[in-house]
């Protein structure tokens, strides 16, 4: 990265959790690059030319009457980044089958070992969000499978989809340091079968997928479930998280207006996981 000027926000957050985990979320989707938690709640930074004084205006959690959240800010220099993640960074464990760790971690015995340097990009199985579309990679079928991960982040769940059987993969995330932490990740993990691009749905030509993964925000999936339907195959399979579970009456209601009939949900602090078949 560039000798940029960023903006760092202190954040207290009460209670800490899962106050501090959903704010993270919400700020990784805004545009802040990096996070370090600390006892009273986390530090985000955000590049001074992605910077714009309404940037917390969309962050639902501040509006919370669950939680106290107060912040202040100031513009910084460059930190290394890769130093605090790596300070903070623990592995994780999902249902016994999957380690989502770092390159420096001891190797696991788990069915499924992912390893995922995240650098700046969402998706190290940490928060609820990815955590819950991996139980839902684990509980179906993805053997032979043509896959799309919406979003992808880190390339995460990409990953696990190819590990767990899925023969042709595209990865896309709108954001360039995602887009290239997932090629670097999916190159970590010895993947064959994943293609990476930068951009958005508008990238959807003439493909259909068997299954269409997306773990993006509320917004962004009501505006872009329509789009997923048409790309699905014949009784395919949509999941999607992101949201609140009170959020899943709009995406219910969009996805049944666009064919899609509601099937299974996981849910983990407040958060949801939800899965639709294509008629």
């Amino acid at each position: 990265m560039s000798n940029n000027l960023y903006i760092g926000y202190e954040f207290k957050v009460e209670p800490l959790q899962p106050g501090t985990e959903i704010l993270i979320a919400e700020l990784g989707y805004a545009g802040f690059e990096s996070f370090v938690e600390n006892p009273e709640g986390a530090t985000a930074y955000i590049q001074k030319e992605e910077w714009n004084a309404s940037i917390l205006d969309n962050i639902q959690i501040l509006g919370s009457d669950e939680f106290k959240i107060t912040y202040k800010f100031n513009e910084i220099e460059q930190t290394n980044w890769n130093e605090e993640w790596e300070k903070n960074f623990k592995p994780i464990i999902v249902d016994e089958l999957v380690t989502v760790r770092a390159p420096f971690h001891e190797q696991p015995k788990t069915k499924y070992d992912l390893i995922i340097e995240p650098k700046m990009s969402f998706g190290t199985g940490h928060h609820e969000t990815t955590h819950m579309m991996i139980q839902h990679i684990l509980k179906n079928d993805f053997k032979g499978k043509s896959v799309l991960d919406m979003g992808c982040g880190t390339g995460v769940l990409a990953i696990l989809a190819e590990k767990v059987g899925a023969t042709q993969l595209d990865a896309i995330d709108i954001d360039n340091w995602c887009y290239l932490n997932s090629i670097e990740n999916v190159e970590r993990n010895n993947c064959k079968n994943i293609s990476v691009f930068e951009g958005d749905v508008s990238l959807l030509q003439n493909q259909k997928y068997n299954t269409i993964i997306a773990n993006i925000n509320r917004n962004i999936l009501l505006q872009d479930i329509p789009t997923y339907a048409k790309h699905l195959t014949k009784k395919g399979s949509l999941f999607l998280s992101g949201f609140y579970d009170d959020d899943l009456k709009l995406i219910k209601e969009n996805c049944s207006e666009n064919g899609l009939v509601f099937k299974d949900k996981i849910l983990r602090n407040k958060w949801v996981a939800a899965k639709f078949i294509i008629k």
